[in-house]
């Protein structure tokens, strides 16, 4: 009878997920310009839009610019499938995370189109995100973003997108 062979450590699977983050995020210059950091836990990513003040629109009330807050969600739904398409290629065998770099990964989803709906003023403080696939197919992806800052229930925006995904070669 042959010994069932032994499951990864968890700790090898989690070094090899934040290799792969912080790989995909170094490819995608953008998201340091604009401060944008992720929380992984598991397969699950929370965007965080770090407050700065270059981030305000409407300096009266003060306000997040629109701008700010759409790009923000929309780096989020893009970064949902680019995980989610890089970790599958790893787990695959077809990639190493050990050899990661922003030269040599998987491309990414390109926006077909995207829609923002602002629900009430992004105030002046962190802003945090979640991104769920709806659909992803060989060809499309259909993704929906929402984003709150001090209360989860609180929505201040949400999205939804569609990507045209790679090609797989």
């Amino acid at each position: 009878m042959s010994k069932r062979p032994q499951p990864e450590p968890v700790h090898v699977i989690k070094e090899r997920r934040d290799r792969a983050l912080a790989a995909l995020v170094e490819g995608v210059p953008y998201i340091k310009t604009i401060g944008i950091t992720f929380d992984r836990r598991g397969d699950e990513l929370t965007a965080v839009l770090n407050y700065d003040e270059k981030l305000i629109g409407n300096p009266f009330l003060p306000a997040l610019h629109g701008g700010a807050i759409a790009s923000f969600l929309e780096v989020a739904a893009i970064m949902e499938l680019g995980f989610h398409i890089l970790w599958d290629e790893i787990e695959g065998g077809r990639l190493s995370a050990d050899d990661l770099s922003p030269q040599n990964l998987p491309r990414m989803p390109k926006t077909i189109d995207f829609t923002v709906d602002y629900l009430r003023s992004g105030l002046p403080r962190d802003a945090y995100a979640r991104a769920r696939v709806n659909r992803s197919g060989r060809r499309y992806a259909s993704v929906h973003v929402e984003a709150w800052q001090d209360n989860r229930e609180r929505l201040f925006a949400q999205a939804t997108g569609h990507f045209l995904m790679p090609s797989r070669d």
